[in-house]
């Protein structure tokens, strides 16, 4: 048996070791992506205000709508699992997630119609996050599969995904106020395009076991176990016992290789049936096993107080930054300059939470967290009503102090 590799004494080197460098570099990506995403996002936001010439409560509407694919992330989960694609659940789906994120970019770049258009606009910008909130539910299921299999990692792999999210957000909101400033928006749209583009080549170096392939090699083992014994008690024949177990075990064999030729002989048509058929018992499956889950008091008390927590807050962000750009005269490359606040401040949450809170109840960290975001609304109201005027606080200092911790907090959360 040959020697195991010598551990690597460096983190990088045991985390690739672990999970293999293609998939970290996936994973990395993926999440750096997700926080780039203020790059493009900003240049959205001016493109509706500038030049498509919305109203506040229209632009809001639009931007609700196109992040309507990230309400029903569960949905995407179910298919990947009930569906494999070519006998994988995984990659293929990251392949398709990779080009939805594409290609909405490169066609709203291209073409000034569409960008001139809000409903032609929405719904390229629908596209783009359904792909963006695929990619994302994928890359969290493969990251708690490799978590099965090399758990002592488990942290480490959750703060590598957090670590280059917030990179990604630090970087996109720095360049994304430059970038406005010198280029046009439409270039800004093409250039966010190369790293879905990197995104859909990366998917091509990670390897996925196809479905079942497990399953394979257990039973190939399980017979060359079989196998074995026969010979064994063979090279035993003095014993009847020896022969007598040799014999049943044989015939088992002969039953199953003769089973497994009656199924490789049925017709095409009987197998499409049978998928058709287990395609329907797992998503139906998939769906009792779903809301018998969400029956449980430990889960429905849980989900129903992350979604009253979410809809009794409004989300007026869009109507904010019209506030900011168009009474404020707040420039975008300051804007930025807010965002990466709120990411720095989201980096040092989770080192706080992982150093000190992690053994802390659940309840009492939620229950600040929404003390602080009460604080920070209270802070947007005085933005608002100049309050912060009569004690010679600046415009400036209320935004980044204000939008930028509310943005931490609420990843926080």
């Amino acid at each position: 048996m040959a020697e195991a590799a010598p551990a690597s004494p460096w983190w990088a080197g045991r985390m690739a070791a672990a999970f293999g460098a293609p998939f970290l570099w996936l994973v990395c990506l993926i999440y750096f992506i997700q926080g780039f995403r203020s790059f493009v996002w900003t240049a959205v936001s001016y493109q509706m205000k500038d030049i498509m010439k919305l109203s506040p409560s229209t632009s809001q509407f639009l931007v609700s709508a196109a992040f309507f694919p990230w309400s029903i992330k569960p949905i995407y989960g179910i298919v990947s699992d009930c569906i494999p694609i070519k006998q994988r659940k995984r990659v293929p789906y990251l392949i398709i997630s990779s080009g939805l994120s594409l290609f909405p970019w490169l066609i709203i770049g291209l073409s000034e119609h569409l960008r001139s258009s809000s409903n032609l606009f929405t719904l390229m910008l629908i596209v783009q996050n359904l792909g963006s909130a695929m990619a994302d539910v994928v890359i969290d299921a493969m990251i708690a599969e490799a978590v099965r299999s090399a758990g002592e990692f488990a942290g480490d792999l959750q703060s590598l995904s957090w670590s280059s999210m917030a990179v990604g957000g630090i970087f996109g909101s720095l360049l994304g106020g430059y970038a406005l400033s010198n280029l046009p928006i439409n270039v800004i749209y093409i250039i966010f395009s190369a790293l879905p583009l990197f995104q859909l080549v990366t998917c091509v170096f990670v390897k996925e076991s196809p479905k079942g392939f497990e399953s394979t090699i257990d039973n190939a083992a399980h017979d060359h176990a079989d196998d074995q014994n026969i010979d064994s008690a063979f090279a035993g024949q003095g014993s009847g016992e020896s022969f007598k177990y040799a014999s049943t075990r044989r015939r088992k064999g002969a039953r199953k290789k003769n089973k497994r030729k009656t199924l490789s002989k049925r017709p095409e048509g009987h197998e499409k049936h049978n998928n058709s058929v287990n395609l329907y018992s797992s998503l139906k499956s998939a769906f009792f096993s779903l809301c018998t889950a969400f029956k449980q008091p430990a889960i429905l008390r849980p989900m129903a107080w992350f979604f009253l927590s979410n809809a009794a807050v409004p989300n007026i962000s869009t109507v904010m930054f019209y506030y900011q750009t168009e009474v404020l005269h707040l420039e975008a490359s300051f804007l930025g300059t807010a965002r990466v606040i709120g990411w720095f401040s989201l980096m040092l949450g989770t080192y706080i939470y992982n150093r000190y809170l992690k053994h802390k109840k659940l309840r009492n960290i939620l229950m600040f967290a929404h003390l602080g975001l009460a604080i920070i609304t209270v802070l947007d109201i005085l933005l608002v009503s100049r309050l912060h005027m009569q004690y010679g606080i600046a415009d400036k200092y209320m935004v980044l102090w204000g939008s930028a911790l509310a943005d931490a907090i609420n990843q926080f959360k």
